[in-house]
């Protein structure tokens, strides 16, 4: 048979418990205050528009500022945009692939001008929808596929014979 816990036993036990609670978040913040205050938006921006054509000038600021990785710059209206999604809807491979190689988070866009089949193919069976989702600007899937050339050839069949016949739409508001 186990001893009863006591009352002391209880209150100890509970101040321990208590303590590593409110100790926990505090512990996950402070890993994350170096990173704190935002970025220059100004920066962003640049970072942002230069990834449409500059490859050399994302490296630069990139290697300068890692954290622009995943910024994304609001054009307004809700069309936001990372370097990545730039790249993208331009078609630069080069760009891309080197920000996806830094940990840059990808999309069904980005893997569409990629030419990325297999992949595409599984989110938008799992997730059908997507096929009418817009990217950057409005641009679709299948402006997308346009930009990956070659490499996206049987992509931009596949979503026609999926029903998808435009390369742009109005972003919702």
């Amino acid at each position: 048979m186990s001893n009863p816990t006591t009352r002391k036993d209880f209150l100890k036990k509970s101040l321990f418990l208590a303590s590593g609670i409110t100790l926990v978040p505090s512990f996950l913040h402070a890993k994350n205050e170096k990173v704190s205050g935002a970025l220059n938006p100004k920066m962003v921006y640049e970072f942002v528009n230069d990834a449409h054509t500059d490859f050399d000038k994302v490296k630069k600021m990139l290697e300068a500022t890692p954290l622009l990785l995943n910024a994304a710059w609001d054009w307004g209206g809700g069309d936001f945009e990372t370097a990545l999604g730039a790249a993208a809807h331009m078609g630069q491979k080069e760009t891309a692939n080197f920000l996806i190689a830094q940990g840059a988070r990808t999309d069904i866009f980005v893997l569409t001008m990629l030419g990325k089949t297999e992949i595409v193919k599984a989110m938008l069976k799992e997730y059908p929808n997507l096929l009418h989702s817009q990217g950057p600007h409005g641009f679709t899937l299948l402006h997308h596929a346009e930009k990956g050339g070659q490499d996206a050839e049987q992509l931009m069949e596949y979503l026609q014979n999926l029903g998808l016949k435009e390369t742009f739409m109005e972003l919702k508001k």
